[in-house]
């Protein structure tokens, strides 16, 4: 089985999704020209996302979706397991948003370009200026009613347990004081982890947690990071937890 569908994924599935690729770049590059990023910045990913997943046979289980307001901005924090975490929530999170994503990204034809069009907010955290760039856009993106997605590890997993998160994620939700969504995805390291270009059929879950809303005087930033971590972790399967002395 494993032989089959490894000539399914390179023989079938990976030349289809490099041509929707290239479609959903150009749709989103193209579209957002003419109407602007709050439809085609989010819509054409996310279809996208939902073919990548189908193509290669995963399947993700969304629980706790009742959680949130499709109304509500929201800056949502996720564990980085791999190449899924984008797709898992890209197509079934279900609630408009824009990415913090490293900078060095908008290099990837098309695609970065593509990104940029949409509105994602490119990270550089090469210097202070880089820095002080990044918080006045992500400033402007909440502004309009809009809720970020950002992986608090900043890189994936080598093994399929959580790094150390950085605090960048939560001093932007304490500056702009929106509430604080955990998310924890279950199973992309065993789809596909860093290591591999290799993907492995099977399922996905997505566990949306309850909001966690600032207090009178706002986060705590180093509070709000340990309680998003302990959360996440929570609902990842007991040999994925790091172990505590």
């Amino acid at each position: 089985m494993k032989v089959l569908y490894f000539l399914y994924q390179w023989c079938v599935a990976v030349p289809i999704l490099l041509v929707l690729t290239v479609i959903t770049a150009l749709v989103t590059i193209i579209m957002t020209g003419v109407s602007g990023s709050h439809f085609w910045g989010y819509y054409p990913a996310h279809i996208w996302s939902r073919c990548v997943c189908a193509l290669l046979l995963v399947k993700v289980e969304v629980r706790g979706r009742e959680n949130i307001d499709s109304k509500t901005s929201y800056v949502f924090v996720a564990n980085h397991q791999g190449a899924f975490d984008i797709w898992s929530i890209y197509g079934y999170l279900n609630h408009d948003f824009k990415w913090l994503m490293k900078k060095e990204l908008e290099k990837i034809f098309l695609v970065g370009y593509a990104c940029k069009r949409a509105g994602h907010i490119m990270v550089d955290d090469s210097s202070v200026a880089g820095i002080r760039t990044t918080i006045e856009e992500s400033e402007k993106t909440l502004q309009g009613g809009m809720s970020l997605v950002i992986f608090p590890e900043g890189s994936r997993t080598f093994d399929g347990k959580m790094i150390p998160f950085k605090r960048g994620a939560f001093m932007l939700a304490a500056e702009y004081r929106l509430p604080v969504v955990p998310i924890t995805i279950d199973g992309a390291f065993r789809r596909m982890p860093r290591t591999t270009y290799n993907a492995t059929p099977g399922k996905i879950i997505l566990t949306i947690h309850k909001p966690i809303y600032p207090g009178e005087k706002g986060f705590n930033t180093k509070k709000l990071l340990a309680e998003c971590h302990d959360v996440i972790e929570s609902a990842l399967p007991e040999q994925d937890r790091v172990k505590k002395d």
